[in-house]
């Protein structure tokens, strides 16, 4: 039984008072003199920075209240952003469907860097699957095999509607004509 870290604490802690105001806590990290705490609307809508204030204060009175974290640190509360990592079975699983990149640990058998669309997600591990000269490569990986991994915002306009060719604009044009 692994032991209970004050990360573990602080999302005990804080997760149900924000849930009654559909946030949910998505992450807890403690690195340095960083409590890092991220949220996200339940629904999976945007969170705006009027929630995330509100967040802010009832997180950070807990913490004062229960005092969960040894020392002195700054606290964070933030939304995940458009590239969020992934380290539990439960963010992968949100994060079937998406594009992804991974970092494999230094042992791994194959590639040490994969990256393509999140396919599934379970207790065990997950699959990825991209592009490859034959066809989709589908590539499974155990939790253990992997060193890091976060979610790929691909960046660009959105693709354009086509437009119509010269010859179909004459014929729009020659059939208004027509029809006065």
């Amino acid at each position: 039984m692994s032991a209970t870290t004050a990360a573990d604490k602080v999302h005990q802690l804080v997760a149900p008072l924000l849930a009654d105001l559909s946030i949910e806590v998505s992450d807890v990290e403690l690195a340095g003199g960083l409590l890092r705490v991220t949220v996200e609307r339940a629904d999976g809508a945007s969170i705006d920075i009027d929630a995330i204030a509100e967040a802010t204060r009832i997180v950070s009175r807990e913490l004062d209240l229960h005092d969960p974290v040894p020392g002195r640190y700054t606290l964070e509360v933030s939304s995940p952003g458009l590239e969020r990592p992934l380290r539990t079975p439960a963010q992968f699983a949100k994060a079937v469907g998406q594009q992804i990149s991974v970092r494999t640990q230094p042992n791994v058998e194959g590639e040490r860097r994969v990256a393509g669309l999140l396919t599934s997600a379970d207790s065990a591990g997950i699959v990825v699957t991209s592009e490859g000269s034959d066809g989709p490569v589908r590539r499974a990986l155990a939790y253990d095999d992997i060193e890091r991994a976060r979610t790929v915002f691909e960046w660009g306009p959105p693709p354009k509607a086509p437009k119509p060719n010269r010859a179909a604009r004459r014929k729009s044009a020659s059939a208004k004509e027509t029809a006065r």
